[in-house]
């Protein structure tokens, strides 16, 4: 039986992440906070390298048998190794795209090193053992050969190879008149995306990114101008309270106000859009679903927390918390 003392100790809950909220708007409080909490991304080869391999072991098991030759990460966060990756494994150009730029050439050539001995090793892929948090899962995490013949990797490893990503590394931050060049171009959103021509892009990878973007919609339209017909989106997403309640769904029992005041100045929040958001966006964009691998769970929010705006959402969306998902951009005359 649901009593009166559960509201209550719901609504001190409530309360306890209001007044944090009120805090982080005093200016400057925000800054510190974010930049103490760090951002998205982790600095370890090991997962860069867990990441990237799944999301192109999930791509050729749901038919997608191309290697890309130009991809677009959204958000790599604290390090680009997840595109260095990609860069060892066959990638020719890479771009990184974020809101700031979080990452050091330090860092990135260490994380470099650390995946072309990976690579070199055909290390098994780390599991959830490791990363218990990094979805999808695999049913075999052994290192994917039949992506990587002797022959392909004697080619991608060659020093020759690897020098010219070292040296992309190193050239990045030497600004945009390298861009046309480079085999890593990072773009800071509304002021250099014109270096990614109209369907010019083979493959766009996130790692836990779309749910903190506020303009969702626009992005998704974004996306589909930017990757070629038959192209490659590949997308983990999030859809739990990030820290913004003490329950999972938490985020989806606040009014508009609550929110706002519960985010504070945080430009990097969650935009509480659930998993019905996105693949409606995919479908309106021209994009076919091919893979949908949803985490699920029982502990689902009653009707009567739930927000006015939130009031109908299905029971499929109050009970995805995550979801790894991959889509085709469809071709004009399909």
């Amino acid at each position: 039986m649901i009593t009166n003392s559960f509201f209550y100790k719901k609504s001190i809950m409530k309360i306890k992440y209001l007044a944090k909220g009120i805090i982080k708007s005093i200016p400057g409080v925000e800054y510190i906070y974010h930049f103490r909490k760090g951002v998205g991304g982790i600095n370890y080869a090991r997962y860069c390298y867990s990441v990237w391999l799944r999301h192109l072991i999930y791509a050729r098991q749901n038919g997608w048998n191309t290697m890309p030759d130009r991809i677009l990460e959204l958000g790599p966060g604290n390090s680009l190794g997840v595109g260095i990756a990609a860069l060892i494994s066959g990638v020719n150009k890479y771009f990184a795209m974020d809101i700031l730029k979080y990452s050091s050439e330090e860092l990135n050539i260490q994380i470099f090193e650390e995946l072309v001995a990976l690579f070199r090793q055909k290390a098994a892929i780390p599991d959830e053992k490791e990363f218990p948090r990094t979805r999808p899962l695999l049913d075999d995490y052994s290192f994917p050969d039949a992506l990587f013949s002797d022959e392909r990797l004697h080619f991608l490893l060659s020093e020759e190879r690897l020098n010219k990503i070292r040296n992309a590394i190193i050239n990045m931050d030497k600004g945009d008149k390298n861009a046309d060049e480079n085999m890593i171009v990072f773009l800071l959103p509304g002021r250099n995306e014109q270096y990614i021509k109209e369907a010019s892009i083979d493959m766009i990878v996130s790692q836990a990114v779309l749910q903190h973007i506020n303009n969702i919609e626009d992005m998704y339209r974004y996306m589909s101008e930017w990757l070629k017909p038959d192209g490659l989106m590949s997308h983990g997403i999030d859809f739990k309270c990030i820290g913004t309640s003490d329950t999972w769904f938490g985020h989806w029992t606040y009014s508009d106000l609550e929110w706002k005041i519960v985010k504070g100045r945080n430009a990097f929040d969650i935009n509480r859009e659930p998993y019905s958001t996105h693949i409606k966006l995919l479908k309106q964009n021209g994009f076919k679903i091919i893979s949908a691998v949803k985490s699920t769970t029982e502990d689902i929010a009653p009707a009567k927390r739930l927000a006015k705006r939130f009031s109908d959402l299905s029971q499929e969306d109050l009970s995805t918390t995550s979801v790894f998902i991959q889509a085709i951009k469809e071709p004009l005359n399909a």
